[in-house]
C-alpha cells in the first residue's frame, strides 16, 4: 500500500473505532502514535548506536541500545510538541474560565428567579410560559454554554410548570431542548473558542459574527412558539390568574432588578469587553468567572460544596477538550504527512463543485456526524479536514464557522441520537415519553435550517458586526 492509501485506511479505521464506542481522545492519540511510528520509521537513524558497539559489548548494552533506538522515532517528538502546543494555546485558556463561570451561575439559583420574572412579565403574550422558558434558556445558555446543564436545569424548573399549565407535552419538551442548545452558538460560546483554536480565525471576530445569526435563530424560535400558540391554543393555554397572578408594577421592577438585571449585566460585561476591544477573550472570561462568584455570593448560594463541584466539573471538561486537541493534532499531522490531506483535496477538487455545492456537502456531512458524535469531537477532529478546502472554493473560514455553529444545533436535536432529548428524558416526569420529545424538537430543527438559509442568502448577518467593530 502507498502512504496515501495507508492514510485513508487510518481515517477509516478511526471512524470504525468511534462507532464501536472507543474513547475518542485516546483512540486519536494511539492511532496517531501507531501510524506515526510507521510514517516516521527510519532504521538507520533509530539504531545508529549499534555502529559504535565493539566486540566487548555486553548483552545488556545491546538491549539498552535497542530500546533507545525503538524510542528514537520522531513520532514521540511530534506527540510531545503537539501536547505542549495545545497546553500553551492562549485561545484555549478562556475555556476553563468560561466553564467555571457557567458552572457557578448554574448553582447560584439565578435561573429559577429569572424564569419566574419572565413568566410574569410575558403573561399576556400567547404561549407566555413557553416564551419565558425560551428566553430564560437563551440567557442561561449564553452564561454557561453547557447544553446538558441548561436542558437539565430548565427541565427541572420549567417543564413541570408548563405541564401543570396544560401545555402539550411535545411542545413544552421541544422548547426546552431547542433553547438549551443555543449556548454553543451565542457568544461567549465554548464551541466558538474551540473552532477558533482549530481554524486560526480570530475569536473576537468569530464572536461578533455569531451574534446576529444567534439572535435570528432565537427570533425564529419565538415566532414559532407564539405562532403555534395562536393557531393551536390547546398546545399552550393562556395562564389563569391562579397560575400566574398579576404583579404590581413596582414589584415587577424589583423582580427584574434582582433576577434579570444581574445576569444581563454579567453577560454584557463579558461580551462588551470582548467586542469593544477592552479585553481579550481570556481576560473577559476571568471577569465572567469572578462575576459568577460575586452573583452566587449576592444570592447567598455559594457554598464550599458547590464551589468544589464547579471546580471539579471545570477541570474534567477542560481536560477532555485539551486531550481531544492533543490527539487530533497528532492524528492530523500524521494523516497529512502520509498524504491523506492531499488525496482528499484532489478528490474534492476533481468533483468540480461550486462553492454552494461544497458548502451543502460539508454541512450535510457535519449534520450526519452530529448523530453519533459530540460537537467537540466534530470541531476538533473533522472540521479541520474541511478547512484546507475552503481556499479552493474561496470560502471565508469565519462564515464557514458560523454555519457550522448553526448546523451543530441539529446534533442535539436530531432523532434518534438527539442528546438534548435524552438529557430531558432523564429528569422529565414519566408521562413525558421519548417519542413525544422527539416530535417536539422537529419543528425547531426546521427553524435551524431556515436560519442557515437566511445566513447563506444574507451573509451580512455574519459580517455586519465584525466590519462595524474592527474594519474601520
Amino acid at each position: 500500500m502507498t502512504d496515501p492509501q495507508i492514510a485513508l485506511a487510518m481515517l477509516g479505521l478511526f471512524i470504525l473505532l468511534v462507532f464501536l464506542g472507543f474513547p475518542i481522545a485516546f483512540t486519536l492519540m494511539a492511532m496517531g502514535i501507531g501510524f506515526g511510528y510507521y510514517a516516521y520509521f527510519d532504521a538507520p537513524r533509530m539504531w545508529r548506536g549499534f555502529n559504535r558497539l565493539d566486540e566487548t559489548a555486553s548483552t545488556f548494552d545491546s538491549i539498552s541500545l535497542w530500546i533507545d533506538g525503538f524510542l528514537n522515532n520522531r513520532v514521540f517528538d511530534l506527540f510531545i510538541n503537539q501536547t505542549y502546543t495545545v497546553m500553551s494555546n492562549e485561545v484555549l485558556t478562556a475555556v476553563p474560565l468560561f466553564l467555571f463561570m457557567g458552572y457557578v451561575v448554574e448553582r447560584a439559583n439565578i435561573v429559577d428567579r429569572l424564569f419566574s420574572t419572565l413568566n410574569v412579565a410575558a403573561r399576556r403574550i400567547p404561549g407566555s410560559m413557553g416564551v419565558a422558558a425560551l428566553i430564560t434558556c437563551a440567557l442561561f445558555a449564553t452564561a454557561t454554554g453547557i447544553v446538558g446543564a441548561v436542558v437539565t436545569l430548565m427541565g427541572l424548573l420549567a417543564l413541570p410548570a408548563m405541564l401543570k399549565a396544560r401545555y402539550d407535552h411535545s411542545f413544552a419538551a421541544g422548547i426546552i431542548c431547542a433553547g438549551g442548545t443555543l449556548g454553543i452558538l451565542i457568544p461567549p460560546s465554548i464551541m466558538l473558542i474551540v473552532y477558533a483554536a482549530a481554524s486560526g480565525v480570530s475569536i473576537v471576530r468569530l464572536y461578533a459574527g455569531a451574534m446576529l445569526p444567534g439572535l435570528i435563530l432565537v427570533g425564529l424560535y419565538l415566532v414559532y412558539v407564539v405562532g403555534r400558540s395562536i393557531l393551536q391554543p390547546s398546545a399552550a393555554p393562556r395562564p389563569t390568574v391562579e397560575e400566574v397572578p398579576p404583579v404590581p408594577i413596582g414589584r415587577m421592577i424589583g423582580m427584574i432588578v434582582t433576577s434579570f438585571l444581574p445576569l444581563a449585566l454579567l453577560i454584557l460585561a463579558v461580551l462588551g469587553s470582548i467586542l469593544f476591544g477592552l479585553s481579550t477573550p481570556t481576560e473577559a472570561a476571568a471577569i465572567g468567572a469572578l462575576g459568577g462568584i460575586v452573583l452566587a455570593l449576592a444570592y447567598r448560594a455559594l457554598s464550599f460544596q458547590r464551589l468544589r463541584e464547579s471546580v471539579y466539573l471545570t477541570i474534567r471538561t477542560t481536560a477532555m477538550v485539551c486531550w481531544l486537541f492533543v490527539g487530533s493534532y497528532t492524528f492530523s499531522s500524521v494523516f497529512s504527512y502520509l498524504g491523506g490531506e492531499r488525496v482528499i483535496a484532489e478528490f474534492v477538487g476533481g468533483l468540480d463543485l461550486t462553492p454552494l455545492q461544497f458548502l451543502l456537502l460539508a454541512q450535510l456531512i457535519i449534520f450526519l456526524l452530529g448523530w453519533p458524535l459530540e460537537w467537540s469531537e466534530i470541531i476538533i477532529i473533522f472540521v479541520p479536514i474541511f478547512l484546507p478546502l475552503l481556499k479552493i472554493f474561496d470560502i471565508d473560514p469565519l462564515f464557514f464557522g458560523v454555519l457550522v455553529a448553526l448546523n451543530l444545533q441539529t446534533s442535539f436535536l436530531t432523532p434518534p441520537m438527539a442528546m438534548s432529548a435524552y438529557y430531558l428524558k432523564g429528569i422529565a416526569p414519566p408521562e413525558v415519553r421519548l417519542t413525544q420529545i422527539f416530535a417536539g424538537v422537529l419543528p425547531f430543527l426546521a427553524m435551524v435550517f431556515i436560519a442557515m438559509t437566511i445566513v447563506y442568502l444574507a451573509p451580512q448577518a455574519v459580517y455586519a458586526l465584525p466590519e462595524m467593530f474592527y474594519d474601520r
